[in-house]
């Protein structure tokens, strides 16, 4: 069952930060590169993302100076494991929009980065 509207998994945040999305080939280890990279974003606040699979590493980190070419729209948690449809709610109406989307969860909270320059379709 999707999430009542007045549900805290509605209540969003548009975040002011500018984030790259980076896909790295997989070998036996993580690349060197995204490990430094690891080291100095984790003694930062803010959204940073780390997922390996056997077929690559995607990270998802704040970028320099605004560079970025992702914004990401935070739906606020905490999010109850039992609620299903709550990406798939959310999602459909930025498909309508022709808003591509990439998304990564945590524990608490769902983030939805699109688009720089589609950022205000998305809203």
């Amino acid at each position: 069952m999707p999430p009542l509207a007045n549900h805290p998994s509605l209540h969003l945040q548009v975040l002011p930060q500018t984030f790259e999305v980076k896909q790295y080939s997989c070998s036996n280890d993580i690349p060197a590169e995204v490990l430094d990279q690891l080291k100095i974003t984790l003694s930062r606040p803010g959204l940073f993302s780390l997922t390996r699979t056997d077929e690559e590493v995607s990270v998802v980190e704040e970028a320099h100076a605004g560079e970025g070419r992702w914004r990401c729209i935070k739906i606020m948690g905490p999010m109850d494991f039992g609620l299903t449809g709550v990406i798939c709610t959310f999602t459909a109406p930025l498909k309508e929009a022709e808003v591509p989307v990439f998304v990564t969860s945590t524990w608490n909270t769902d983030y939805i980065l699109v688009p720089t320059e589609k950022l205000d379709d998305a809203t």
